[in-house]
């Protein structure tokens, strides 16, 4: 994405698992609508269980575009998505994981397990690393990230992180307000260069 050019993807990291709250799957369904109405395309792990499916089945019911990277071996796994837009197998997760960052303008954390984490901590090194500079925002809606917002102030405190690390991502309530904080973001980075070129 060009830096004054308007969000055009995002990348989603979330569950694979239909055991998880109802909630966490309504408000996948929520950004995903969202998601559709201002033409960002959904780039994630390309699986149609739990809350993976029901964002990227939200995106395609409103009209938006689906890219999915899955591994093969987690295609029967994580039932990969054989009716999104684009469905990418990959040989390994370390290339699904590049692939999905390479795709994405920002990246939205939702409800998840260990997987989830993973991905969440790698994305924030690498930005902390300046290996990127896209967003990063977790939607919490039910207190779900409450303890990961606790740990990363615990980090610092104790001298693993530096305070920084708490600005690289940014924890909201509701999908609306993730997706507006990105905007914002990318505005103010356009705005940012424009200045200083």
């Amino acid at each position: 994405m060009a830096s004054n050019e308007p969000l055009t993807s995002i990348c989603v990291y979330c569950g694979s698992s239909d055991n998880g709250p109802e909630a966490h799957r309504r408000i996948a369904r929520e950004l995903g609508q969202l998601m559709a109405a201002q033409g960002i395309r959904l780039v994630y792990g390309g699986g149609r269980a739990g809350v993976m499916g029901a964002i990227a089945d939200a995106v395609l019911d409103s009209g938006g575009e689906v890219d999915g990277i899955i591994p093969d071996f987690l295609m029967d796994r994580e039932h990969g998505h054989r009716g999104i837009t684009r469905l990418e197998v990959v040989p390994t997760m370390h290339v699904r994981k590049a692939r999905m960052a390479e795709l994405a303008d920002a990246f939205v954390i939702l409800p998840g397990g260990l997987g989830t984490l993973e991905e969440l901590f790698e994305i924030v090194t690498w930005r902390q690393l300046g290996l990127h500079d896209k967003p990063i925002v977790a939607i919490n809606p039910d207190g779900h990230w409450d303890h990961l917002a606790h740990l990363l102030s615990q980090l610092v405190e104790t001298g693993y992180a530096r305070p920084e690390i708490t600005a690289l991502i940014s924890f909201f309530k509701s999908a609306e307000a993730a997706l507006t904080a990105l905007a914002v973001h990318t505005d103010i980075r356009a705005q940012l260069e424009a200045d200083y070129p």
